[in-house]
């Protein structure tokens, strides 16, 4: 088929690998545009964007989709279907309609769960047994199209956002290829009314630790914020960002430091497995501890 391929982050790369690989040809690659990264902040383009230009295909990075020229340059494109993961632009209804087979979405929950923004990183922080990947038929509201198809997976225990995510994105790659091969056969299925939650924007005020909440949601929320943004909290005024932990035995004031490096909190404690010190790279606690007094408590 005729694609256009509509996506940003780490996470589309595995579904234009798979579509080439299918033998589909991509048309265009619509991304976000290069922004400024890194401490030169020098404009960097977009892991999609970088992926597309090394495999030598089109690509146009528009700020908007909301205008008439632009509307009419994707038109001209005369795609079959737009596959679009993680794009990060509203597509209006022209844009929508342009293709012959309209744009197909992955998303990465099971919808009508986690609609949104931050559908993984939310899953995580509210302890789900399980998620998985549909791939919708989109329609102008917020995730709210029928659904072709859906893949289900298991969240562990200790799992935390990157590791799903890595799954997700891989599993979301494969079933958009099954859809396109059975489009004429798969009958979309609209999404029931209950169950309809939102995966809101991850918030700065959310990542902060409090310790004085019960040690099963300190754990979620490690996991569920790791690698990014990161949960964070203070020792002796440095900030730390717990990046993987477990649940663990031991009771004692919030934010003590039972040993290392197990933190009590509200009800329970918090074994922290992986650790990210101010100006540091993620390291094994034990090796972030080298050489370094942890304090008694953490705030």
């Amino acid at each position: 088929m005729r694609i256009v391929f509509m996506g940003s982050p780490e996470f589309s790369v595995p579904v234009l690998d798979a579509l080439v690989a299918a033998g589909h040809e991509i048309a265009c690659v619509y991304c976000q545009p290069p922004r400024p990264a890194g401490r030169g902040k020098k404009d960097r383009p977009t892991p999609v964007h970088a992926k597309a230009d090394a495999m030598g295909l089109p690509v146009r990075h528009p700020v908007s989709l909301r205008n008439a020229e632009a509307q009419q340059e994707f038109a001209a494109l005369k795609a079959d279907v737009a596959v679009v993961v993680a794009y990060g632009l509203i597509l209006p209804q022209p844009i929508l309609d342009a293709p012959r087979h309209g744009c197909l979405n992955i998303h990465a929950s099971l919808l009508p769960r986690w609609r949104g923004a931050a559908p993984i990183h939310r899953a995580v922080m509210a302890g789900d047994a399980q998620t998985g990947v549909c791939i919708m038929q989109m329609e102008a509201g917020l995730d709210t199209g029928p659904v072709l198809l859906r893949r289900e997976t298991q969240i562990a225990a200790t799992e935390t956002t990157a590791d799903v995510h890595d799954r997700l994105s891989v599993m979301g790659a494969s079933a958009v290829v099954e859809t396109l091969s059975r489009l004429d056969e798969l009958a979309p299925e609209p999404q029931p009314d209950e169950g309809v939650t939102y995966a809101e924007k991850i918030s700065k005020d959310e990542a902060r630790i409090d310790w004085t909440r019960p040690a099963i949601e300190v754990d979620r929320l490690i996991r569920g914020l790791s690698p990014f943004p990161g949960a964070w909290c203070e020792a002796d005024g440095e900030r730390l960002k717990p990046l993987r932990s477990e649940l663990a035995g031991g009771s004692g004031a919030p934010g003590a430091v039972l040993e290392p490096l197990v933190v009590a909190c509200g009800d329970g404690a918090v074994r922290v497995q992986v650790l990210q010190r101010a100006g540091k790279k993620a390291m094994d606690v034990d090796d972030a501890l080298k050489g370094w007094t942890l304090p008694d408590r953490l705030s």
